[in-house]
C-alpha cells in the first residue's frame, strides 16, 4: 500500500526479489466479479497457517480485493501474516513449506516482506514483522473499501481500466494501482 522503493528498473527489482523463476504475464489481467466463497477460502487458509505456525502466527488477516464484498478481483486470496521477525525465515518458512506453501518473493528493502503462494488455492501470503506500518495500511485500505461504497466503486473503476492493459508482469498491474490506493487512504472523509 505504501509502495515499494524505487530503484530505477522495476523489472530488475522484481527479478532480484523473486525466488525461483520469474514468470512473464504479457497479457491483460482477468478480474472476476466478487465471489461469496472467497471468505470461506480465506478461513480455510487461515486455519492451515495457524495450525502450521501455532503461536508464531501473531495475526492473520484477509486483505486485498477478495476481502471486500462487491469488489471485482483477481481470484487470488490475499492474506497478511504477522510474525515476530519476517527476516527470520527459519522461524516460519519451513513450517509453511511443510503445509504446502512456496516462498516466491523476498524483499529485504521493503519492510522485509516475504510472499508465499498457497498449496491448493490461489493464495498470496504476505508476511511482515510485528508493528509493520504496511500491515496497518493494508487493513485500513480494506476497511475503507468495506465501509465506503463510493471509494469501493472508485477503486473498482481504476482496477477495470488498468486490467484491460497488457502487463509484462502481474506485479506491474499491482504497482500501477498505487496512486489510487494512496488517494483513497489519504482521503479524509470518515
Amino acid at each position: 500500500m505504501g509502495g515499494r522503493p524505487d530503484h530505477g528498473d522495476n523489472n530488475e527489482r522484481l527479478r532480484e526479489a523473486t525466488v525461483g523463476d520469474l514468470e512473464r504475464h504479457d497479457d491483460t489481467v482477468a478480474l472476476a466479479e466478487y465471489d461469496p466463497a472467497w471468505p470461506d477460502l480465506y478461513l480455510r487458509e487461515a486455519e492451515r497457517i495457524r495450525t502450521a505456525l501455532g503461536t508464531s502466527a501473531l495475526a492473520v488477516h484477509h486483505v486485498g480485493s477478495t476481502s471486500v464484498p462487491g469488489l471485482p478481483a483477481k481470484p487470488v486470496i490475499d492474506i497478511v501474516l504477522t510474525v515476530s521477525d519476517s527476516a527470520d525465515e527459519a522461524a516460519y518458512v519451513p513450517a509453511l513449506k511443510e503445509a504446502g506453501y512456496v516462498l516466491r518473493i523476498r524483499e529485504p528493502d521493503w519492510y522485509d516482506h516475504r510472499l508465499l503462494e498457497g498449496p491448493d488455492t490461489d493464495v498470496n501470503l504476505h508476511v511482515f514483522s510485528e508493528g509493520c506500518p504496511e500491515t496497518d495500511a493494508m487493513l485500513a485500505f480494506r476497511d475503507r473499501l468495506r465501509a465506503d461504497d463510493a471509494e469501493r466503486d472508485r477503486y473498482a473503476r481504476a482496477k477495470r481500466e488498468l486490467a484491460d492493459r497488457r502487463w509484462r508482469y502481474v506485479q506491474d498491474y499491482a504497482d500501477a494501482k498505487s496512486d489510487v490506493v494512496r488517494g483513497i487512504l489519504d482521503d479524509d472523509r470518515p
